[in-house]
């Protein structure tokens, strides 16, 4: 199975306390999102759990006790993009963050450290060519560090509009010329640039548009065959990216960025934030006398060595 821990927050930058005493205890409760007293625990147990994907930010807080999860295999996802305050309130600057990307890949190794640049949208402030000549200056800063680049532009989401008003997607013809100027830059870098739910005729520039958590991704990582069941799935029919597990839950990432599509409104984040308790099972609040406990089935789906031919 795997465990993602960033769909829905940033546990790394905001709980990673709380994720820790999770690790600890062996187990974490998950309350679903439609649904609130329907609740669903996950063994986090090295035996079951074949991988714990994280997406984040900002992963300078849970890098310190990275010890903790040397039983588990890790793939971790760094959102890092050149916005300022106005867009993303509470983000470090880029460079700080870059940086965390390089100590993690000192540790884990560059195949298991990607760098995320997305979304992308244009404005005056953020135009086209701020876009080419700030990814290049990433590229430059972050190559030997990381094999693998993934972007993808704006999605207008009914939340993202909410809370970024006048925000517009990017025109097709912008998106296919800034793709071809990414995968010149990446090359010059040696970083394979990646596309999720994006235009499949992105491809025809050499970009990877399989997407970001594919089966051959995730073998490469975990350097062992592994096979998931029909009944698991594809995350979107849009891409190939394999369904994970997320322990996170909605309205609780302190980021505040403006394209999010996982906060509602930020006065309810500040709300949820406050109940959090570190040394509960669940991430908001706690289990109620009200609550359903689902017990996950869950089974590890790698069963050897990879095989290279």
């Amino acid at each position: 199975m795997i465990i993602n821990t960033g769909q829905r927050t940033d546990i790394p930058a905001y709980y990673s306390k709380w994720f820790y005493n999770r690790i600890k205890e062996g187990f974490v409760y998950v309350r679903n999102p439609y649904n609130p007293e329907s609740v669903t625990k996950y063994e986090l147990n090295p035996d079951v759990v074949d991988l714990i994907c994280f997406c984040s930010k900002n992963p300078e807080p849970i890098l310190g006790r990275l010890n903790e999860l040397n039983s588990f295999r890790q793939l971790w996802h760094i959102t890092i993009t050149p916005y300022s305050k106005d867009i993303e309130e509470n983000v470090p600057d880029w460079q700080n963050v870059a940086d965390s990307l390089k100590r993690l890949s000192g540790i884990l190794g560059p195949k298991a450290v990607y760098w995320r640049y997305d979304p992308i949208f244009i404005s005056e402030k953020y135009s086209i060519s701020f876009h080419i000549n700030i990814f290049e200056e990433m590229c430059a800063y972050m190559s030997g560090y990381t094999q693998n680049c993934i972007f993808s532009f704006i999605d207008l989401y009914e939340k993202t509009k909410r809370n970024f008003p006048g925000i517009q997607g990017v025109p097709k013809d912008i998106r296919f010329d800034m793709a071809r100027q990414f995968k010149s830059i990446a090359d010059r870098y040696k970083i394979n640039l990646i596309s999720c739910c994006e235009d499949s005729e992105f491809s025809e520039f050499g970009i990877d548009v399989t997407g970001c958590l594919t089966k051959d991704k995730i073998q490469n990582v975990l350097g062992e065959s592994f096979d998931i069941p029909l009944s698991e799935g594809k995350a979107r029919k849009e891409c190939n990216c394999l369904l994970s597990h997320d322990i996170g839950a909605y309205n609780t990432c302190g980021h505040l960025c403006k394209y999010c599509y996982a906060n509602y409104d930020s006065d309810i984040v500040a709300q949820n934030m406050k109940r959090h308790d570190p040394d509960s099972p669940i991430l908001i609040g706690n289990i109620s006398k009200n609550d359903v406990i689902h017990i996950a089935r869950q089974k590890k789906y790698s069963y050897g060595q990879l095989r290279l031919f």
